[in-house]
C-alpha cells in the first residue's frame, strides 16, 4: 500500500516511526508533505519515505491518504485537493480533532467519498498507541485496512463521533496527565533521597506495569486498589492523603477542561 500524509507534524510523524517499527510499510511506501519543506524533507532523510512537492502530489501517488493538517485549515487543503481526490477516489482518513466527516463531507460536497475519522495518540510512535475511529457509510470497504493499519500501531476502538472529544481527554491528552503524575512521583522519591533517574525509572515502571494489570484483569481499576492495600497499611494511608488533596476531581477537572477546550468554535 502507498500511504500519504499531507502535514508531516508531530502525530503524522508518531505515526509513521510505529508503521517503521512495526515493518508495517516500506519507507518507500510512505509519501509525505507538508508546510515546511525544512522540517519534513529533514524527517523525510532520517526515515527514507518520499516527499512529494505538493498536496496533490501526495494524492496523486497514495492508495490511502492521511490528512494531518491543523483544523482550522481543513476547508482550504480540501478545496485544494477536491478535484484529484474525485479524480481518483483515494480514500481520506482524518487526523482532525473536532472536524467530523459530516463536515468533511460538506467540504467535499458529496456523502458518498471514502472517509474514516481517526484519534490516535502520540505513543503510536512505539506501538503502544490507543485510536478512536469512525468511518462514514462509503468507506466500508478501505475501513478494515484502515484498522488494520492503526491496528500496528496499538490498540484501536470504534466509537461514535460524539465520544471523541471525551477520547482525546483520556487518550489523546491524558498521556501528558500521567507524565506529569509519574514526575510528581519522582520528585516525591528525589524528597527521600533517590536520584531523579532512578525515581523516575521506579515511577515509570510503575505506571507501565498497572496499566498492564489492568488491561489483563476481569476486575475494575479500584477492585485492585483493594488488592493492593491492607487494613491499616501504608497504601491506604497515602490514598486518603491524596484524596484529601483533592486528587480525583484534579483529575476529573483536566478532563473537563480539556473536553471544553476540544469543543470551542
Amino acid at each position: 500500500m502507498k500511504l500519504g500524509f499531507i502535514g508531516a507534524g508531530n502525530m503524522a510523524q508518531a505515526i509513521i516511526d510505529g508503521l517503521l517499527k512495526a515493518k508495517a510499510l516500506a519507507p518507500t511506501d510512505i509519501i509525505i508533505h507538508g508546510g515546511t519543506a525544512a522540517h519534513y524533507e529533514a524527517y523525510a532523510a532520517k526515515t527514507g519515505v518520499r516527499t512529494a512537492f505538493s498536496n496533490v502530489a501526495v494524492v496523486e501517488q497514495a492508495e490511502l491518504v492521511i490528512l494531518a493538517v491543523k483544523p482550522r485549515l481543513a476547508s482550504d487543503v480540501i478545496d485544494e485537493l477536491k478535484p484529484t481526490l474525485m479524480a481518483q477516489q483515494t480514500p481520506l482518513v482524518s487526523l482532525m480533532s473536532g472536524v467530523s466527516l459530516l463536515q468533511i463531507e460538506g467540504y467535499l460536497g458529496t456523502k458518498d467519498y471514502p472517509l474514516v475519522r481517526t484519534m490516535p495518540n502520540l505513543n503510536v510512535a512505539i506501538n503502544a498507541g490507543m485510536t478512536a475511529y469512525a468511518a462514514n457509510p462509503a468507506a466500508a470497504a478501505v475501513l478494515p485496512h484502515v484498522i488494520d493499519l492503526f491496528a500496528a500501531l496499538g490498540e484501536t476502538i470504534a466509537l461514535e463521533e460524539a465520544h471523541f472529544s471525551t477520547f482525546v481527554a483520556l487518550s489523546g491528552s491524558s498521556p501528558a496527565f500521567v507524565y506529569l503524575f509519574i514526575d510528581a512521583l519522582s520528585r516525591a522519591g528525589v524528597k527521600y533521597g533517590l536520584t531523579k533517574a532512578a525515581a523516575t525509572r521506579i515511577a515509570a515502571q510503575a505506571v507501565l506495569g498497572s496499566g498492564a494489570m489492568v488491561l489483563q484483569s476481569d476486575g475494575s481499576p479500584f477492585d485492585l486498589i483493594d488488592k493492593v492495600s491492607s487494613p491499616g497499611g501504608t497504601t491506604v494511608a497515602g490514598l486518603l492523603a491524596m484524596e484529601a488533596a483533592g486528587f480525583m476531581p484534579a483529575v476529573v477537572a483536566g478532563v473537563d477542561a480539556t473536553i471544553a477546550k476540544d469543543q470551542e468554535d
